[in-house]
């Protein structure tokens, strides 16, 4: 029975256990903060705490935070039974991978925002009178008692590629003169399955959904014959 489904399982598995083990290993052994500079200043190793949704975007505080969680949740449970139903199908092999690509990413992020809230001593957490998420000082440590509850949690990201940083021209309209870096997003290995999956879709649509369109055009031709009238 699961044998029809190893490819989804070994993709979905595979990003789970890179994801963990690099998000587990810096949360235990640094601070919040520049880790390291893998080549030059354009790939840096950084940890930093995301509230909110990928590549560092944060959404409405902490209410928000348990809505989009929820919404993460119920996005996993729909693509599980979407990747069984292409599966059944037998869709095209890239097609199922890409999408367990994203299903794997968004899995990734919801374990840190379930469960980093309840093994770990500290975390960033949100002032109420400012609405600011803010850090902590030191290395966080495994605990039974955690810093917050399931699903406040947040996702740990580590990946920073500021490939430029510069300032507009100044005849720019409105970003004259101001600086811009280019990528400033911090992401992880989740958010990347997720990045790659949607982007090799889009890129290779006519590929994947070849199939569907032939089996589309047949039962248009098939459609647009014309009816034969009985003989009297």
């Amino acid at each position: 029975m699961l044998k029809k489904y190893k490819i989804p399982l070994i993709t979905v598995f595979s990003v789970l256990v890179i994801d963990q083990c690099i998000k587990l290993y810096i949360k235990a052994n640094y601070p919040i903060g520049e880790v390291c500079r893998v080549f030059g200043d354009w790939f840096r190793i950084t940890f930093t705490e995301n509230p909110g949704m990928a590549f560092g975007l944060e959404f409405g505080g902490s209410y928000g935070k348990m809505i989009l969680s929820l919404f993460r949740v119920a996005a996993v449970i729909a693509g599980a039974f979407y990747i069984k139903k292409i599966v059944n199908d037998k869709e095209h092999k890239g097609f199922i991978i890409c999408v367990s690509l994203i299903l794997a990413g968004a899995l990734g992020n919801i374990l840190d925002s379930a469960f980093y809230g309840l093994i770990f001593d500290r975390g960033s957490v949100l002032d109420p009178a400012t609405g600011v998420w803010e850090g902590y000082a030191g290395v966080a440590e495994f605990s039974s008692h955690g810093y917050t509850g399931f699903l406040q949690g947040h996702v740990v990201d580590m990946f920073y590629f500021p490939i430029y940083q510069g300032t507009f021209p100044e005849w720019i309209p409105i970003w004259g003169g101001e600086y811009f870096e280019f990528f400033s997003a911090i992401f992880n290995v989740a958010d990347m399955a997720i990045s790659f999956g949607v982007g090799i879709i889009l890129v290779s649509q006519k590929r994947f959904f070849k199939k569907n369109k032939a089996r589309d055009d047949k039962a248009i031709e098939e459609e647009s014959k014309p009816t034969e009238t009985p003989a009297m």
